[in-house]
């Protein structure tokens, strides 16, 4: 893993997104992460709507030997024209939503996705940090948990030299 940006606390406004949200094993997760991209990409593109991103993956619920609660987005800037409004519903399938403000912990990396996450969860502790989760059966839920792609997927597949920011939401 190369840590491109060591672990911090940052405050981070709320933020517009459309996304695709589905539960699926955590087994084959990131093959799911990845048609969840071509997805909303070309619904983005087939919508006109040419001013969004990151995309990203949140992770709502985590049970690592179980199913995941997740969903793939691209932050948008709000609505503006009534337009906007039409489009940025969604559709069913593709939703609107908002990812939090508030504190969050966050690193940014390249490559080693499961290393990370145990870097700055580890770094977290060690601050003495309370995340924004809570245990449940279904697994650990989180009010928000997010891998933003500042590399776009778009224009590099090969996810071993994307620059994901990696940010874990604090309790208030």
């Amino acid at each position: 893993m190369d840590v491109l940006e060591p672990p911090r606390v940052t405050e981070r406004p709320p933020q517009d997104y459309l996304g695709i949200r589905l539960v699926t094993p955590f087994r084959g997760m990131l093959g799911k992460r990845n048609d969840l991209l071509d997805e909303l990409s070309s619904w983005l593109a087939n919508h006109r709507i040419d001013d969004a991103g990151p995309f990203f993956l949140r992770l709502h619920v985590i049970d690592m030997n179980g199913p995941m609660d997740l969903e793939v987005g691209a932050m948008t800037p709000p609505p503006v024209r009534p337009a906007d409004h039409r489009a940025r519903a969604g559709d069913g399938r593709v939703r609107p939503g908002m990812l939090p403000g508030g504190r969050y912990a966050t690193m940014t990396y390249r490559n080693h996705s499961l290393r990370a996450n145990r870097a700055l969860l580890e770094w977290t502790a060690a601050e003495g940090l309370v995340l924004d989760r809570r245990e449940s059966a279904a697994g650990d839920i989180f009010g928000c948990r997010y891998e933003a792609y500042r590399t776009d997927p778009r224009t590099e597949p090969r996810k071993t030299k994307w620059e994901v920011e990696l940010n874990l939401r604090l309790a208030d």
